[in-house]
């Protein structure tokens, strides 16, 4: 959609007035333009004019954390970085099957492809159980452990669920990893586990069956809200691989344990957009960043792993 005469007239008075160095003129002016419903980004070639969506948008992650809190028994948040019919299929089997006392909060960076829109839907719809609020950067610019950290300041929650886009809820899967928190010792449960290979050197994990395990997977992690209170994802993290078994080990170390239900959950799994339509330049850098973190730190602690 082209900008109204009006507006095209005054982002070309604000190019005039930062052309005279005029910049107190020219803040007034984009004020005006604000006003109006559009934002002037400045280019190359001059400025471009962008319709502003009808909704706030919050400029970094310290806003994101001093928001108004989310308080439920449990929060679910969700990251939101584009795919708009998977952010449908996602958020409609949370209305669906979530607990009834949780509360679904979207975390949406950039409103890609009008995925944040798509989810403004399920907030209008119940805004007693779905919150979203917007980012104005990308996912990979703001990082992946800074969002999380900053939705966990916001929660105020017995018990802190993070999940994929690509996870989806067919049924009662919160009843099961409920129970696994409530026992004595448990920090942190969810859909799929991982145990070390201590055979290779910590190289690789392989999946784990019901129990405890060493880690437990970033497509949907339960979590105790007192444990990661204390023990976040670390702050280097800026891309989810290898960061949920990072956060996992630290979970251990910090003396906590983690087991998946004893019954196979009604999940399953759409794309993973996450990794599989990531940048791989990115995404193969990150990983490796993390990995070589987590080697690092805990490679040889044979006695934080779950028994064998």
């Amino acid at each position: 959609m082209n900008a109204p005469d009006h507006v095209q007239a005054l982002a070309a008075a604000r190019a005039d007035a930062r052309s005279a160095k005029d910049f107190a003129r020219a803040d007034a002016i984009r004020a005006e333009i604000d006003a109006a419903g559009w934002t002037v980004v400045d280019t190359a070639g001059g400025f471009e004019l962008v319709e502003k969506p009808p909704f706030e948008v919050l400029r970094d992650v310290h806003e994101l954390a001093s928001s108004v809190p989310v308080e439920a028994p449990t929060v679910i948040c969700v990251i939101v970085d584009g795919w708009p019919d998977d952010t449908d299929v996602c958020l409609q089997a949370l209305k669906d099957h979530a607990p009834a006392e949780a509360m679904v909060l979207v975390i949406d960076c950039a409103n890609v492809d009008d995925a944040g829109a798509r989810a403004e839907v399920f907030a209008d719809d119940q805004p007693e159980r779905f919150r979203v609020l917007h980012m104005q950067p990308t996912l990979a610019s703001l990082g992946w452990s800074s969002v999380v950290s900053a939705a966990i300041d916001l929660s105020r929650c017995e018990v802190f669920v993070i999940m994929d886009l690509s996870t989806i809820i067919e049924g009662d899967a919160f009843a099961p990893m409920l129970d696994v928190l409530g026992r004595d010792g448990v920090v942190g449960t969810g859909w799929k586990g991982v145990n070390v290979n201590v055979d290779d050197g910590w190289r690789s994990f392989d999946a784990a069956g019901a129990g405890e395990a060493d880690a437990i997977l970033g497509y949907l992690m339960a979590l105790k809200r007192e444990a990661i209170e204390l023990v976040r994802p670390d702050p280097k993290a800026r891309f989810y691989r290898n960061a949920d078994m990072e956060w996992s080990l630290a979970l251990r170390e910090a003396g906590g344990a983690l087991a998946i239900p004893s019954d196979s959950l009604p999940i399953r799994q759409g794309r993973h957009h996450g990794y599989h339509d990531s940048d791989p330049t990115f995404r193969e850098k990150q990983s490796k960043k993390t990995y070589d973190r987590l080697l690092q730190r805990f490679r040889g602690k044979d006695h934080l792993l779950a028994p064998r």
